[in-house]
């Protein structure tokens, strides 16, 4: 069984200058840190997911209203645990809920203490420094001055990435998946149009909406958008041979014909179950915009390595050969980076059919290089 534990951040600063009021920060351990405190793993989940890795953790977090049965598992069960890549039984294991989450942690559906109403579009732009930093009280919490490893898929890649660079003394190893550099033209424009599809839901309200109904036609939509570059296409219309469901709720004149439009209306709707729509928006604003030169503020690609040469960081890159969300060819730029700053670096190429959420589906083709490293 896993528990959700709950740290308080005071006013916490942002970089963009302003501070959230009465933050604080959802998350949860596995495994037992030794007394040397030096065994300690921080995990950074993906776009969507939750502070919840591993186990089984039934009981909604405290205050949480979007905590649905496909939450009641880890997202990552296959990969963290006793005996396992990531294992408990030699490592603890630390993973939080993102600031401007909404499974505990403090975001735009939290209560803002000083006007007694959810924050809604008076909650701050962030930046992924800010989801790093809110980290740092967390290891002090526990008295972890060094990280054994830190790591993390996806968005989570992204975040692991800038821990490093900005806070390179407090890690050892990095293990970044299926993430980049910084985002592409190309990934712009794709959470563009999921930026556009919440903001005209005629519910959103510029994002006061929790009085008056959730704009879930158009999270619904931006989750439709992205999820075509989270599933390659072969497994996509593996899952998708199923019956034809109808959908009176989103649509009026068009008839839902095949099997894949139903399986992507079903995926949509779903999500809004269990995710806000402004978390949603704060997560794939800070996505759009993110450079690790910015992030670490740095002045060029070459300077920011170089600092984790200096803490004898040791690199662990995955790429996903069909990955259509973060290309290989966005890690290649990363590996090209380290290995020009001197940076001891191993970059594994993933062969798989499962595209973006491979490092979800399949833990056999990851666990080996993991354990080697963690070894």
């Amino acid at each position: 069984m896993t528990t959700t534990s709950f740290l308080p951040l005071g006013d916490f600063p942002l970089k963009a200058g302003s501070s959230l009021p009465g933050a604080q920060l959802a998350y949860a351990t596995w495994g037992t840190l030794n007394e040397e405190k030096s065994n300690a793993i921080l995990l950074f989940h993906a776009l969507s997911g939750t502070h919840h890795a591993s186990g089984t953790h039934p009981v909604p977090p405290e205050g949480c209203e979007l905590w649905t049965d496909e939450l009641h598992g880890g997202w990552w069960n296959e990969m963290v645990g006793p005996g396992k890549a990531v294992d408990t039984d030699r490592f603890f294991v630390i993973c939080s809920n993102y600031l401007g989450g909404c499974y505990g942690s403090t975001g735009p559906a939290s209560i803002n203490p000083e006007t007694g109403k959810p924050f809604g579009s008076t909650f701050p732009h962030l930046n992924a420094s800010d989801l790093v930093d809110a980290n740092l009280p967390l290891l002090d919490h526990f008295g972890i001055e060094k990280l054994h490893t830190v790591m993390g898929p996806s968005v989570g890649g992204l975040l692991t990435l800038t821990f490093a660079t900005r806070h390179p003394g407090r890690t050892k190893n990095v293990i970044p998946i299926a993430s980049g550099f910084k985002t592409t033209v190309l990934n712009r424009l794709i959470l563009f149009e999921q930026i556009l599809a919440i903001e005209n839901d005629q519910y959103f309200n510029g994002g006061d909406y929790y009085e008056n109904g959730n704009p879930r036609i158009g999270l619904a939509l931006a989750r439709m958008i992205s999820h075509k570059t989270f599933v390659h296409l072969d497994t996509f219309e593996k899952r998708a041979r199923q019956k034809v469901v109808h959908e009176e709720e989103m649509l009026s004149w068009f008839q839902v014909r095949d099997t894949f439009q139903s399986y992507m209306l079903h995926q949509g709707k779903k999500f809004t179950e269990r995710f806000d729509a402004n978390t949603y928006l704060r997560i794939i604003d800070l996505w759009s915009r993110y450079n690790a030169v910015t992030e670490g503020e740095a002045e060029s690609p070459l300077e920011l390595f170089s600092r984790c040469r200096k803490a004898g960081h040791k690199f662990l890159v995955f790429s996903i050969d069909s990955d259509f969300c973060f290309y290989p060819e966005e890690q290649a730029e990363t590996v090209t980076h380290l290995e020009k700053a001197g940076v001891s670096t191993i970059h594994i190429t993933v062969h798989s059919v499962k595209g973006h959420d491979s490092f979800l589906l399949e833990p056999e083709l990851y666990t080996p290089h993991i354990r080697e490293i963690l070894a």
